[in-house]
């Protein structure tokens, strides 16, 4: 391969890793995904040879978990401290809401205030809205840490496979 689609492989790689990271906190853009696919880009530039096939079967299983977990978590964990499906609603409207209008702490303070107004507005048989809204809140970050150590891990990979590309030495 040429240096320059080298290069211009490197910088699409690193450009998909750092979106993936950014898709862990934006809820629209699936970050895990994102960096997993700069890592297949790379991989597939060098002819297979950057990563052993465990290592991309590995990462692919760990961003889908990631993705599931992502939708699985909050809703199990409010769910579980007694939410409604309002509470698990409103946590996922305050998500997207709170990400536009107030980055970057957005996330977190519109998915708690979006899952305790949704509880007290539509699960009002639930005495304890406050408690349902931090375990919808808790479920939310979990899931976001762990897409961000996935898509950390892959961005890792996706730097260690560029720095042995560009010098060919893979």
């Amino acid at each position: 391969m040429h240096m320059a689609l080298e290069i211009l492989v490197s910088v699409a790689a690193v450009l998909l890793g750092l979106a993936g990271l950014i898709g862990c906190i934006v809820p629209i853009v699936p970050g895990p995904p994102l960096s997993y696919l700069g890592m297949l880009l790379l991989a597939l530039a060098s002819g297979w040879l950057l990563y052993s096939l465990v290592v991309l079967v590995a990462t692919g299983l760990a961003a889908v978990v990631a993705v599931v977990l992502d939708s699985l978590l909050p809703p199990a964990a409010g769910r579980r401290a007694g939410a409604g499906r309002g509470g698990v609603w409103g946590s996922i409207i305050g998500m997207l809401i709170g990400t536009v209008f107030f980055p970057p702490f957005g996330l977190v303070i519109g998915a708690f205030l979006g899952a305790y107004l949704g509880e007290v507005l539509y699960n009002r048989q639930n005495t304890r809205p406050l408690h349902a809204a931090l375990a919808v809140l808790r479920g939310t970050m979990i899931a976001t840490l762990i897409k961000l150590a996935v898509s950390g891990v892959i961005l890792g990979y996706i730097g260690r496979g560029v720095f042995l590309l560009l010098q060919g030495s893979f």
